[in-house]
């Protein structure tokens, strides 16, 4: 006899779940029309509950632009005050309170402090979910990882250039060249020994917990695992509004078997509803206060690392949208170019544009341009020229202009022509 399968909670268009993610994101609503203050930065952020950090530097560094995406031009001294990024300014004094701090959640990532204990889990199994190099340091050579926590104990906060040794030549397939200190170092700080005090041009700095967290930080009390797991899960779909679960256990990159057992805990007891969306083919997952709304008015670049878009899957079943990023990719093999930023514009990724940041020309060069299948390309050139129009002030650049690569790249530079007349 067939088991009887429940019915979904909730039913859903495709169109009803794609407006239910974007406003879960924070990108539905109006942007500030005055000046932006760190309350404007706070509800971003709350909308994000994580940044991811990356180094690209062509365009913006990516930890600037997912605020940008839905609050417009912002002071980036305020977020820097609240990472603690000095960001290579001289007159740099420590705040009073940290609010964000960098951890391993969506890759490297700026996370809310008080979130603090439910990462501790996965500082305790950093043997087991560290990757190769960082995991096999501490087997290797556990004599290093402890004169290197003894240095930063003594001359902390450091640089990774202050534990020694020469760069290794890196290998076919590896991304970093690090030495055996460096990786001492990110073992450390995988497990939660060590933690960023701050970054200056992008490095990071080393020292300890105690020196850099707020003390009531430290001192709550740590949740068994499988709660910390629950907690993350919860926070993910709260900021992905519908989601599979693959997509709510990316949000922290959990290891997938414990993802599966804590949201089956959760449907459970309740705390999130079951959903059936239109033309997907695997179930979702929704908060119980679910909104819906019945029409998007978004308008925003998104960079590669936006937890928008940072789950390609995700964002094909959404948006009909094939992103991957190209950075990796020969010059003559790239499809749509090296930095590419999709184009939100109402409830629809509607173009994607290829952005270097010309800083010593003082101007945001679009190296392609590319209209979505079905777009109205006038509509799209006119509110991306806008746009690029406001990125580039915010970014202190001198304006915008546009090269012929892309099907978009000719009505894109007309619109730019006719908005700086």
């Amino acid at each position: 006899m067939p088991v009887a399968v429940a019915a979904p909670d909730i039913e859903l268009s495709a169109a009803q779940a794609r407006r239910a993610a974007i406003a879960a994101q924070g990108l539905a609503r109006a942007r500030p029309t005055g000046r932006v203050d760190v309350r404007h930065l706070r509800r971003a952020l709350d909308a994000l509950g994580i940044v991811q950090l990356d180094s690209v530097n062509v365009f913006s560094r990516s930890h600037y632009m997912p605020l940008f995406s839905r609050l417009g031009p912002y002071p980036k001294e305020t977020l820097d005050e609240l990472t603690v990024h000095q960001d290579g300014r001289d007159g740099w004094t420590r705040p009073s309170r940290r609010e964000l701090f960098e951890y391993w959640g969506h890759e490297a990532s700026l996370i809310p402090v008080d979130m603090h204990p439910l990462m501790r889990w996965r500082m305790a199994r950093a043997d087991d979910l560290a990757w190769g190099g960082v995991a096999r340091i501490a087997k290797d050579d556990p004599k290093l990882v402890r004169r290197v926590l003894e240095l930063v104990r003594d001359q902390g906060p450091i640089r990774a250039a202050d534990v020694g040794g020469p760069k290794r030549v890196r290998q076919a397939g590896e991304m970093w060249n690090w030495n055996e200190g460096k990786r001492a170092l990110e073992y450390l700080f995988f497990t939660g020994q060590v933690t960023a005090e701050r970054r200056v041009n992008f490095e990071r700095l080393y020292d300890l917990p105690e020196r850099v967290l707020p003390a009531h930080v430290l001192a709550m009390p740590t949740p068994p695992e499988d709660e910390a797991q629950r907690e993350l899960l919860l926070f993910s779909a709260r900021r992905l509004g519908v989601a599979t679960e693959p997509d709510l256990g990316d949000y922290f990159r959990l290891p997938r078997a414990d993802s599966k057992a804590r949201l089956a805990e959760l449907v459970e007891a309740g705390a999130l509803r079951t959903v059936a969306v239109q033309g997907w083919n695997a179930p979702a997952y929704a908060p119980a206060d679910l909104a819906v709304p019945r029409r998007i008015r978004a308008r925003a670049l998104l960079t590669p690392f936006d937890s928008m878009v940072w789950a390609r899957e995700r964002t094909e079943r959404l948006f009909d949208f094939r992103y991957r990023i190209e950075i990796y990719v020969p010059a003559p093999k790239r499809v749509h170019g090296y930095y590419v930023l999709p184009f939100l514009l109402g409830d629809r990724l509607a173009a994607r544009v290829d952005l270097k940041s010309d800083r010593q020309a003082g101007v945001l060069r679009v190296v392609g341009a590319f209209a979505e299948p079905k777009v109205d390309t006038d509509v799209v050139a006119r509110e991306l020229a806008d746009e690029l129009r406001l990125v580039s002030e915010w970014l202190g650049l001198g304006g915008v202009e546009v090269a012929r690569k892309g099907d978009l790249s000719g009505t894109l530079r007309k619109a730019v022509a006719d908005a700086a007349e």
